[in-house]
């Protein structure tokens, strides 16, 4: 097949699909097959899900910044674990957090369209795509819920503590950048100006 062919082979949800309907969509390029380094995002806060994400070796994780500004991590996913399944189909198709890999890894994409049609002529695959969904999404769901709602500005403060701690001062150094990728705020355009205005005045800012 290619070179990841024994990471698809041995891959739960894709072993209930037939291996020359497999083979057929890998050669055609129609199963897409990406490869992440360490610490890559995968998706940003708000990003539509338009594809079924099925992780073949790696790790995949969704971190937020809680209120004693230590990194959380909401949840992790590991090789045979899916990204979007419970999104994909749903009314509000929008990733909550940032997703980020944690080593390197490698994620097989199959694209909405093709994922339906799999899922009707393959009740097998629907099956064990079902059961992939139920799993994680009551506890997933459940984590989200508890940490999704806050502030930009609660979000900012958590974030500076954190820095603060790590930095060992009240003066801190980062960019707008650091605050996006680990904040997951969705608007990646925050002026210093904006900035200036909802953090407060003891946190002594180098940007």
């Amino acid at each position: 097949m290619n070179q990841f062919e024994k990471l698809i082979e041995s891959n739960t949800i894709l072993s209930s699909l037939p291996s020359e309907i497999i083979k057929s969509h890998i050669q055609n390029r129609t199963f897409k097959v990406i490869s992440f380094q360490k610490n890559s995002i995968v998706h940003f806060v708000g990003d539509k899900c338009n594809q079924l994400e099925i992780i073949l070796k790696g790790t995949v994780v969704v971190e937020r910044i809680d209120e004693s500004g230590d990194l959380l991590t909401i949840a992790e996913f590991y090789q045979d674990d899916i990204l979007g399944g419970n999104l994909l189909f749903s009314n509000s198709p929008y990733y909550p957090m940032t997703t980020t890999t944690r080593e390197e890894s490698i994620i097989l994409v199959i694209e909405k369209n093709l994922l339906f049609d799999l899922l009707s002529e393959f009740p097998t695959f629907l099956k064990v795509y079902f059961e992939f969904v139920s799993d994680h999404t009551f506890i997933l769901g459940d984590k989200i819920k508890h940490y999704v709602n806050k502030t930009i500005r609660e979000c900012i403060l958590n974030y500076l503590a954190h820095e603060s701690k790590l930095q060992n001062s009240n003066q801190i150094q980062l960019g707008i950048v650091d605050i996006n990728q680990h904040i997951c705020i969705l608007n990646s355009c925050f002026s210093v100006f904006k900035l200036h205005k909802i953090l407060p005045v003891n946190f002594g800012l180098l940007l």
